[in-house]
């Protein structure tokens, strides 16, 4: 179900949909689309996303095909999850001791 949320095809694009968001929070689920664990992590999005759709939007990212990110924010894992608010990245802190980001 991962087509009916929406996926970003560019850097430009992950880079306008964090900086031309100013109400909501910007989740974006960094992973490859084929990867079982971010089809469970997209299953989870699309179940919430009418639920949040007021102060949060989300979009999907296949780091195989927008590799621009994959250095700078150390995109190694299959399935990453990040925050940002008003162009500023937010920092999660799970106890993992990496507050950039809830990777699996």
């Amino acid at each position: 179900m991962a087509y009916l949320l929406p996926h970003l095809h560019s850097g430009w694009e992950v880079d306008q949909a964090i900086v031309t968001e100013e109400d909501r929070v910007v989740i974006i689920r960094f992973g490859r689309d084929s990867d079982t664990t971010c089809m469970i992590q997209d299953e989870i999005f699309m179940s919430i996303a009418e639920k949040v759709k007021n102060f949060a939007v989300i979009y999907l990212v296949d780091i195989d095909e927008v590799s621009e990110f994959n250095g700078m924010y150390e995109l190694y894992d299959p399935c990453t999850t990040m925050f940002f608010y008003r162009n500023k990245h937010i920092m999660v802190d799970l106890g993992t001791g990496n507050n950039n980001k809830i990777n699996w």
